[in-house]
């Protein structure tokens, strides 16, 4: 059975199309691209093109939504392509969710139709300088006026900051609230006076998208920029937000995986030692059936995960099982594909060395996988154990 049976005629085609873009389009430029640190403007294009930022939008505002699962499989073509191009449009789906899910209506109407065709990207801004997983020592603040919002703070690994037109900013409100996340709201924040990007931060791998630093300083934002229209609730709201953003970054890694599998099986049938194949030798052997093994895996548990958001349930322990898994996954797969290569995986003439240095954004990224291991455990004892 294939990973496709379980999608519509329809969405099979939107993964199909996505996938000849990969190769026709992605592939052959993507190793310059990375090297050079090139935003891939003709390649976003393309996915404009494509649909892709309007995957998670109704058709009432313009967009062409697809069930979860397809959305996986669609971020897992694009990230076996280069993992940058996914992160391109992680975090727009993101707030695109928060917008569909809490946005009044005259929020939706303002954002959704430009953001379906790609015209307005969306990201999200959460991290803190000094704060990291910890949200609830944010200190970034907007204090109400008769005006609306006056925000000060700094926002730390923004993706798509300095091309995204919209950016839902997770603040407090309420700075005194006792707990904390009951003072925090999410605000709809525009670029203009009194936010700064101020840097693009030099990264590891996830070249050519840039992960910015923001800096608020009295930025101002209307009445109207707040989430739903209501204080207090952005922590929530964010929270629900991130199991989306979780099975993205699961399905980022499960294409940086499957990208290493591919490249390392190739290599190993093409390349002979000892008058044979190298795939013949035990050794080699067993690196490909264990990473063919980890990536199918940590495919179904994403997919899993999936439709268990479509079919209305609280995800947070399993999409926090499938990045966890998947992560760790790519990760291992990555580095036994350098491994088969030899001396070649560590050369920039070969794509592994890229997957290698692509890997470890999906353990740290969209909360640590210590803090997944926190969820879930949680979530275990909430829930009464895995089957209650």
């Amino acid at each position: 059975m294939s990973v496709l049976d379980i999608l519509s005629d329809e969405e099979r085609l939107v993964v199909g199309t996505v996938h000849e873009f990969v190769d026709k389009e992605v592939r052959p430029v993507a190793r310059e691209f990375e090297h050079s640190d090139t935003y891939p403007e003709a390649l976003i294009e393309g996915m404009k093109r494509l649909g892709v930022f309007g995957l998670a939008v109704p058709e009432q505002y313009g967009g062409t939504p697809v069930s979860t699962p397809c959305y996986v499989l669609v971020t897992e073509e694009l990230a076996r392509g280069w993992m940058s191009l996914a992160g391109a449009m992680g975090g727009h789906t993101v707030v695109a969710k928060l917008l569909l899910h809490y946005g009044t209506e005259e929020q939706k109407r303002r954002y959704l139709p430009r953001m379906a065709t790609g015209e307005l990207r969306a990201t999200m801004a959460l991290t803190e300088p000094g704060g990291g997983s910890d949200l609830q020592a944010m200190r970034t603040v907007a204090r109400r006026d008769a005006e609306g919002y006056v925000v000060d703070g700094a926002k730390m690994w923004i993706t798509n900051a300095r091309r995204s037109g919209l950016i839902a900013l997770l603040c407090k409100t309420d700075p005194d609230a006792r707990p904390a996340h009951h003072g925090m709201s999410i605000l709809l924040v525009e670029h203009g006076p009194g936010l700064t990007v101020s840097r693009d931060l030099p990264k590891l791998g996830y070249k050519g998208v840039e992960s910015c630093e923001l800096s608020f300083d009295g930025h101002r934002a209307p009445a109207t920029a707040l989430l739903g229209g209501a204080e207090g609730r952005g922590f929530g709201q964010m929270m629900k937000g991130l199991e989306t953003g979780r099975l993205q970054v699961a399905a980022r890694a499960l294409g940086v995986g499957r990208a290493a599998l591919e490249d390392a099986l190739a290599y190993a049938r093409a390349r002979e030692s000892f008058g044979k194949p190298i795939w013949q030798h035990q050794s080699i052997g067993n690196y490909l059936a264990d990473m063919a093994t980890s990536l199918t895996a940590a495919r179904q548990l994403t997919l899993y995960a999936a439709r268990e958001a479509d079919a209305g349930r609280r995800i947070d322990m399993e999409a926090g099982m499938a990045k966890l898994f998947a992560s760790e996954a790519a990760m291992r797969i990555a580095l036994d594909a350098v491994r088969i290569h030899g001396g070649y995986g560590y050369s920039t003439e070969f794509d592994v060395e890229r997957y290698f240095r692509d890997a470890p954004l999906m353990i740290v990224g969209e909360g640590t996988n210590e803090i997944q291991r926190n969820v879930i455990a949680a979530q275990l004892v909430a829930r009464g154990g895995l089957d209650a």
